[in-house]
């Protein structure tokens, strides 16, 4: 379990410059980042499978056709609502919207497998959502009036990239606890073949003319930071998050999630130069804090007696 906690926080730390790299790349847009992003991702699963080992050998029609799916609409559809919501909204408010996701994927997960009582998972539960409610209020109250309907727009776009992210924590978990799983690194490179189709179609959105009026420093940080999405953000992040999947029940795999939310909150103050004020700390903190009674809950050897028990009592 330690290894998968380990994967599943690594993901997390990666995943949270997904927060800040579309104002990083300026004047580069998200569609370029995007792009860039998934196509590097792809090439790089590509390469890789020149060795037999990272081939998607063995694998069922319909699972090559999840993994392109969760690759193209997952990966692609999440990035660009979370792309549109930072723009719109600014760095603090997409972290905290998605950063519900944890809960909703948890209790989904907990209602399907009955991997821990609920009475135990309370806390953990309370803690992250109340936590992210705080951040969320204090953000939305510091802001302008006049910025009300960005923000509003920022929030739809958190809400959609809530949702994909949800089904695809939903799927991805199905394939890998399943009997027979696929290889983690094959099914990671299926992923980002899927991704890098997924990111073709959107060329017709990219700024060419950039390529001409971008000045070097600025085409340079654009290309590092692709080059860090693409590889990093991409593909290390996915066989992380794949191992995690596979190692850990998706109620406490979920929970963890949230800390891609903690790491995102803490590279956009890095970002914008500033410390937490007083009610974002403590929301950060309260989820941070929510995450380690999730682990302990987890952490605890169970009998499958304890489960059907508690099941029993739920109904």
């Amino acid at each position: 379990m330690l290894l998968g906690i380990i994967a599943g926080l690594t993901t997390c730390a990666l995943w949270g410059l997904t927060f800040i790299a579309p104002r990083a790349v300026a004047p580069f847009t998200a569609w370029d980042l995007t792009i860039a992003r998934y196509g590097i991702f792809g090439l790089a699963c590509l390469l890789l499978m020149a060795d037999r080992r990272f081939r998607p050998i063995g694998i069922t029609h319909s699972r090559l056709l999840i993994g392109l799916l969760l690759g193209g609409a997952g990966y692609v559809g999440y990035f660009i609502s979370v792309a549109f919501a930072v723009q719109l909204a600014g760095a603090a408010v997409p972290p905290v919207i998605i950063g519900t996701m944890p809960v909703f994927l948890a209790i989904i997960a907990n209602v399907r497998d009955r991997s821990a009582p609920w009475k135990a998972l309370a806390l953990p539960l309370a803690l992250i959502a109340t936590g992210v409610a705080i951040v969320n209020a204090a953000t939305v109250s510091a802001a302008d009036i006049a910025d009300t309907e960005s923000i509003l727009l920022g929030v739809l776009a958190s809400s959609a990239a809530l949702a994909i992210w949800i089904a695809y924590g939903l799927a991805n978990a199905a394939v890998m606890r399943s009997a027979d799983a696929p290889d983690g690194l094959q099914w990671t490179g299926l992923q980002g073949i899927g991704a890098a189709i997924g990111s073709l179609l959107l060329l017709p959105l990219a700024s060419f003319d950039l390529a001409d009026t971008a000045s070097a420093s600025e085409t340079t940080r654009f290309i590092i930071w692709a080059l860090a999405m693409g590889l990093a953000g991409s593909w290390f992040a996915t066989w992380c998050w794949v191992a995690a999947s596979r190692c850990l029940p998706l109620a406490l795999a979920a929970q963890l999630i949230v800390a891609e939310t903690v790491f995102g909150l803490a590279y956009g103050f890095l970002f914008e130069g500033r410390f937490p004020t007083p009610p974002e700390a403590i929301g950060i903190a309260m989820q941070f804090v929510g995450v380690c009674s999730a682990i302990a809950v987890f952490s605890k050897p169970r009998t499958p007696s304890s489960l059907s028990q508690n099941s029993v009592a739920q109904v």
